[in-house]
């Protein structure tokens, strides 16, 4: 859940659980168990999730297929299927260009880091039952790790060096 509030507040399309499904880990255990409430970890959790994602949708196969398949199995597809020396690792290279380029898109576009959030009542409202009962959204906590993951600066601005690494 607190995963599934940095994937909304961070999507580069609007709130969009298709851009990084950490529900997949924080309810399914799907590459392995997180606890949903928690905070840590989540940062890079949902940017491995918005890396393979973004590569995952650059191939033009479904997104639906990862529920069956890593990028381990997608790889020697588009090995296959296109030039190159296709792995899982160079795949979530593709999706971290595909993430930066959009942010720096949106940058353009005028939005700023002061975008990447949630509705204020779930920053500060605590849920009224449930699993989560007493709890409120954790995204300050997670964004400035979510930030220094991503190699951007503390305003949500993609630095310098994080743009040469990744050739754009």
């Amino acid at each position: 859940i607190q995963g599934m509030g940095l994937t909304y507040a961070t999507s580069n399309r609007g709130a969009c659980h298709l851009r990084s499904y950490t529900v997949s880990s924080e309810i399914l255990g799907v590459p392995e168990k997180t606890d949903p409430l928690a905070t840590e970890g989540k940062a890079g959790l949902v940017k491995a999730f918005q890396d393979a994602t973004g590569a995952v949708d650059s191939s033009g196969l479904c997104l639906f297929t990862t529920f069956a398949w890593s990028l381990d199995d997608i790889a020697p597809q588009i090995d296959a299927a296109c030039e190159g020396d296709w792995t899982a690792e160079r795949l979530v290279e593709v999706g971290e260009r595909v993430w930066n380029l959009e942010r720096m898109y949106n940058l353009q576009a005028g939005f700023t880091g002061a975008d990447d959030t949630l509705p204020a009542r779930l920053l500060k409202d605590a849920a009224k039952t449930g699993p989560a009962e007493g709890k409120v959204s954790g995204l300050g906590e997670m964004l400035p790790e979510y930030y220094e993951l991503r190699g951007w600066t503390a305003e949500g601005v993609p630095s310098n060096e994080t743009l040469e690494r990744i050739a754009l």
